[in-house]
């Protein structure tokens, strides 16, 4: 029997097609209209997102993007298409990898369509979110089924929905911390995108979340699934594998929206309290962000760099994204390989 290749489709979150303010507020109403996203009634999300968040961003996230956009586009784009080259040289021309973006461009729709235009005979989505959430891998893995659902001859489809203990992933950000890491930092911070509580209490069923302080601390049956766990993991595997004493590191949460609780300790709170608790230089690791973006560049980089200073603090670096980092491309490769054979 004949079987086409390996189709790997690569996804990340999305980016807008420039930092013009109208091409940013096409992006952020795609996006926060996603019912993964902003876990509301149809209607009350289009209100909200449509007649008072987008109003009230789009043109302040412009004003961001347009300090980190390079000569090339977004980073986000640029270096998804530099990993989807190394990864295509690496996997050989028994697998077909393409890059596509859940919202804006390069389109699912468009990707999904160019792998199934050459014939592949299984389909590996590798979304590119170490730790699984349903606002992003969970929405990756909605799409492609539905686009998926639209072909008559379906081929076999394997998703990765999460690795945020991956061996390979760790030394690959491990390696990226070596440059800076030395023992002048007072503290080292692990922060990763929040999530409203509300979508982790979803999740639960086992009446297990955030009953107590330290339930997303040790990985176990009760919160195999749950995003904080899985966060905690990778925090504890870098720290562990760089032998971060456990006094000298913390975890925290960025990108909060709105007023309801969201998963705490927050990363702009935990920043200036370090700041004023007399640390003076801080190192910082964004793991949920395989790739630097507007979240770990501008947010971190800029706003939160800022935020530390005025609070008392001299110096926030921020360790440097996988991006196109060859060890990156190898644990994407064993992470292809070991679903391959599935």
């Amino acid at each position: 029997m004949t079987h086409g290749p390996t189709g790997v489709l690569l996804v990340n979150l999305g980016t807008p097609d420039s930092p013009d303010p109208l091409a940013v507020r096409r992006y952020l109403t795609e996006f926060l209209t996603d019912g993964r996203v902003i876990d509301l009634p149809w209607l009350r999300r289009q209100l909200l997102v449509r007649w008072i968040i987008i109003p009230s961003r789009y043109k302040q996230s412009a004003k961001a993007y347009k300090k980190i956009w390079t000569s090339e586009g977004s980073p986000l784009l640029l270096y998804g298409r530099r990993v989807q080259a190394a990864l295509q040289k690496t996997l050989g021309n028994d697998f077909i990898v393409e890059f596509g973006m859940r919202y804006q461009q390069p389109s699912l729709k468009g990707t999904v369509q160019k792998l199934m235009d050459q014939g592949i005979s299984h389909l590996i989505v590798v979304p590119l979110f170490p730790q699984y959430a349903s606002a992003t891998t969970g929405s990756v893995q909605q799409r492609v089924f539905e686009l998926m659902s639209a072909y008559t001859v379906i081929p076999k489809v394997s998703v990765i929905a999460h690795y945020y203990n991956n061996s390979k992933m760790v030394d690959a950000f491990c390696a990226q911390a070596k440059k800076r890491l030395d023992d002048s930092y007072d503290h080292i911070l692990f922060s990763f995108h929040g999530l409203p509580e509300a979508q982790l209490i979803k999740v639960d069923q086992c009446g297990h979340c955030l009953k107590s302080a330290d339930c997303c601390i040790t990985m176990s049956q009760k919160n195999a699934n749950c995003y904080s766990a899985q966060c905690h993991a990778t925090a504890t595997a870098i720290a562990q594998q760089l032998q971060i004493p456990k006094e000298k590191y913390s975890l925290c949460f960025q990108s909060r929206l709105g007023k309801a609780p969201w998963l705490r300790p927050y990363a702009g709170e935990t920043i200036i309290n370090a700041a004023k608790a007399g640390h003076k230089k801080i190192l910082l690791f964004s793991p949920s962000f395989v790739c630097d973006c507007l979240e770990t560049l501008y947010e971190i980089g800029i706003e939160y760099a800022e935020e530390f200073k005025m609070a008392g603090g001299e110096q926030l670096d921020l360790v440097e994204g996988l991006n196109d980092h060859p060890l990156w491309i190898d644990a994407l490769s064993s992470l292809v390989h070991s679903h391959s054979r599935t």
